[in-house]
């Protein structure tokens, strides 16, 4: 009977990063195979880590300075941010209600 055969093969643990937004670098656009869209790597400093970031635009669409929260995986090449969880946070006390 054979039974798990995951044992000890797990996803990825993903952390929860937050912080201010200090610079972002673009490269790209990028082509893997035929009929791929491009994509663009953003290599984003928060809080004076490095992490990187896939995305479809050439315009990441926040501005240096706000604060960021987002989900990551550290991986052999860094700490990538994963898709679609980029994100500005909203403070409350910010908004003068």
């Amino acid at each position: 009977m054979a039974g798990n055969f995951k044992r000890g093969r797990g996803k990825p643990q993903t952390h929860i990063g937050r912080g201010v937004l200090e610079s972002v670098k673009t490269d790209g656009p990028h082509n893997e195979w035929l009929g791929m869209p491009p994509y663009y790597m953003h290599y984003l400093s928060v809080d004076g880590e490095e992490y990187s970031y896939l995305s479809g635009d050439e315009d990441l669409g926040i501005e240096i300075g706000k604060k960021v929260t987002f989900r990551y995986r550290e991986t052999k090449k860094g700490k990538a941010i994963d898709k679609r969880s980029l994100g500005v946070v909203i403070d409350p006390s910010d908004l003068g209600l």
